[in-house]
């Protein structure tokens, strides 16, 4: 009888617990998604290496979901008791008519356990048909190509999506059990008869609050963009990010007294319509939510930053390898090492390495009997000079003291590295970049990480002028000129001085490179080429001469597409449950309210408001439940995106604009989604019963 009751409960509650179900339902079917992610690596020629990666991937996922799962066991938890409070009268009739406190409970038990098999089913249902349209993602994410699509089933996902929420549901029969022993009978049939008196606040204290907490929200901002380059370690970051969270608790509690004094202030506008009815009852819900509407404001924040941080990451990684990889490969090597011996000494290198160290790329490798330019069609060789007497201090010039006051944490003593203006040409000509020309008496500097841009653009604004082997030279721009000579898939090239070709000479070597490109196009024999390469690491000969190291387009491509994959998966993950968590609280807190204010709808009913002000008034309270902690999470955003990127300028921003819209897709479908089935769960829980 206890299961057919249980079965007729939930029957009859399907539309006003729809956010109940559409939430276990969404939360299972992408856990199980994420999980999954290996098996649709079945159905792609990968290489070695990204095989690595995406095992590495799916190490971080298993991780993270751990803490996925005490999210969303949390969310299930805070559902149950909106479900209890929701059903305070039923349980009240039940124990009037005789029936024990633990008859309640089986009820309550059952009820939990049907619901989990039928959402646990629907949920993996769903997920087992949204990996297979996954498996394109990852495909397109790896670059790798399908060889024949497969309807694919992941048992061991499978096996631990029902283990974790089997967990999270026996934790829901436990606190259901709990609480109901601790009812009281008059609490369940008095319960919706309670109402919540609305204390005004000190509107003055009110305004000083808000003042104060705004004053350090923008002094957090401003640490955080402006002051970026003076945050250095953990506990510099760590200041702005609780002044924030301080600042945006304060900000609601003062908004709380406000928000109702300011619009009672307005005449015409609070007694017009139901918005003296409506910013009441927003008014005494912000009041008691103050600290839970933070926590939301602070997921969101982080949600929008994370979908926007780790798509821009890796839209801008992709891009970047056809920008800053643009030859197949780039080999260098060490010289003169010789004449800093206790530097190179320490960082590895034998005695006969730093000795021998005066051979260029190509001699190198022929000693080790390998003819690296007879697999090259085109290709150049050119060289990086340094010496103690230019380093980066000394192209700072009067402005040396005013910017390390401003970055003391910046090596001022580290030497420049220096390049002939026709050797440079000669990369940027293969690189399809700009060249560039010189006076006798002028310099240029190349560089294309931002930060240290900013920096140097403040000495060549004020035309500083450098000494370099007896010879002044002048700026022949005002700023950086943008170029690069390694080849990366990052923005690393802090400042390369470009100078007249009679300066330098042999003596100042610092730097050979040998850049070019494959005479195959073909990917399994370049990948063969550099195999055979990376052997001659294993040669006796290593430990007498320097094997050049090399940045190749496929290592780099290949590290880049497992890199930017792994980035956007846990982002994903992360933002997706992030952002389902926090709408599902706030849904499931207006279907609280909306059945608490059942008693509140009736009475506009008997005094002759119709339906439509009704729903309009509902409308828009809950619009403003929504939208509060959304506003103040999307200014928070502005800043913590713009954080975000400069943390990760060395991949570049030239694509934060397609993954800022992404985000707002993101939340419009999942958020607007929760709003709109909030509404019409909240209108039914009204709706006036004949």
């Amino acid at each position: 009888m206890l299961c057919k009751l249980s079965l007729k409960n939930i029957k009859k509650s399907i539309k006003d617990y729809a956010i109940y179900f559409f939430t276990l339902i969404l939360g299972i079917s992408i856990f199980y998604v994420f999980n999954a992610l290996n098996s649709q690596t079945v159905m792609m020629n990968v290489s070695s290496s990204t095989a690595e990666l995406i095992d590495l991937m799916m190490t971080i996922l298993s991780s993270v979901s751990v803490f996925v799962s005490f999210i969303l066991g949390f969310l299930i938890i805070y559902a149950s008791r909106f479900l209890i409070k929701r059903r305070n009268k039923e349980f009240g009739i039940y124990l009037t008519l005789g029936m024990s406190k633990r008859k309640i409970s089986l009820i309550l038990f059952f009820e939990t356990l049907f619901i989990g098999i039928i959402s646990l089913v629907v949920g993996l249902a769903l997920g087992v048909l949204l990996s297979q349209a996954m498996s394109l993602v990852v495909a397109n994410m790896f670059e790798a190509n399908l060889t024949k699509f497969a309807f694919v089933f992941s048992s061991s996902a499978c096996l631990k999506t029902i283990i974790y929420f089997s967990i999270m549901y026996l934790l829901v029969m436990i606190f259901n059990t709990i609480s109901v022993s601790k009812c009281k009978l008059i609490d369940l049939l008095n319960g919706s008869k309670k109402t919540e008196k609305i204390k005004l606040k000190n509107p003055y204290l009110c305004i000083i609050i808000f003042i104060i907490s705004c004053f350090v929200l923008g002094k957090a901002y401003y640490m955080v963009t402006y002051d970026f380059l003076a945050l250095q370690d953990v506990e510099d970051i760590i200041k702005p990010i609780i002044m924030g969270v301080v600042s945006t608790f304060f900000i609601f509690w003062s908004l709380s007294g406000l928000i109702l004094r300011i619009a009672m202030s307005i005449k015409k506008f609070y007694f017009k319509g139901l918005n003296s009815f409506t910013l009441r009852e927003f008014s005494s819900k912000i009041n008691t939510t103050v600290f839970s509407t933070t926590i939301i404001c602070l997921m969101l924040f982080v949600t929008i930053c994370l979908l926007s941080a780790c798509l821009t990451m890796k839209n801008s990684m992709n891009a970047n390898i056809r920008k800053l990889a643009p030859v197949d490969a780039d080999f260098s090597i060490l010289m003169n090492m010789n004449k800093n011996y206790d530097d190179f000494k320490g960082l590895g290198f034998n005695d006969s390495q730093i000795q021998n160290s005066h051979y260029f790329v190509k001699e190198m490798f022929g000693l080790y009997h390998f003819d690296i330019l007879s697999y090259f069609k085109d290709y150049v060789d050119v060289n990086i000079y340094s010496t103690p007497d230019l380093t980066f201090n000394h192209t700072l010039g009067s402005k040396l003291e005013m910017i390390r006051t401003k970055f003391p944490f910046l090596d001022y003593d580290d030497s420049e590295a220096i390049m002939k203006i026709s050797d440079y040409n000669k990369v940027a000509r293969l690189y399809g970049n700009k060249e560039y020309s010189l006076s006798d008496d002028e310099y240029i500097i190349i560089a294309d990480f931002k930060s240290m841009v900013k920096v140097r653009n403040i000495a060549l604004e004020n035309g500083e002028a450098i000494n370099l082997f007896g010879r002044t030279l002048k700026p022949k721009y005002n700023s950086c000129q943008d170029g690069f000579i390694e080849m990366s898939s990052q923005h690393i090239n802090t400042g390369i001085i470009l100078v007249p070709d009679n300066i330098v000479g042999g003596e100042y070597l610092y730097e050979n490179h040998l850049i070019g490109n494959y005479k195959t196009t073909d990917e399994n024999k370049i990948r063969e080429i550099e195999n055979n390469i990376n052997k001659l690491s294993k040669n006796e000969l290593a430990n007498t001469y320097l094997l050049p190291s090399g940045n190749t387009k496929l290592d780099i491509k290949e590290a880049t597409i497992g890199l930017s994959a792994m980035v956007t998966f846990i982002g994903l993950y992360l933002g997706i449950i992030f952002l389902i968590s926090s709408a599902a609280i706030l849904g499931l807190k207006e279907l609280s309210d909306s059945s608490d204010n059942q008693e509140r709808f009736k009475i506009l009913r008997k005094i002759g408001t119709d339906e439509k002000m009704i729903n309009k008034a509902l409308f828009r309270q809950i619009a403003i439940f929504f939208m509060l902690p959304l506003i103040l999470a999307l200014v928070h955003s502005i800043f913590g995106i713009s954080f975000a990127v400069k943390m990760l300028e060395v991949f570049g921003n030239e694509q934060l604009l397609p993954s800022i819209i992404a985000t707002a897709i993101f939340i419009v479908i999942i958020y607007g989604g929760y709003f709109l089935i909030t509404y019409s769960c909240s209108k039914n829980i009204i709706k006036e019963r004949y």
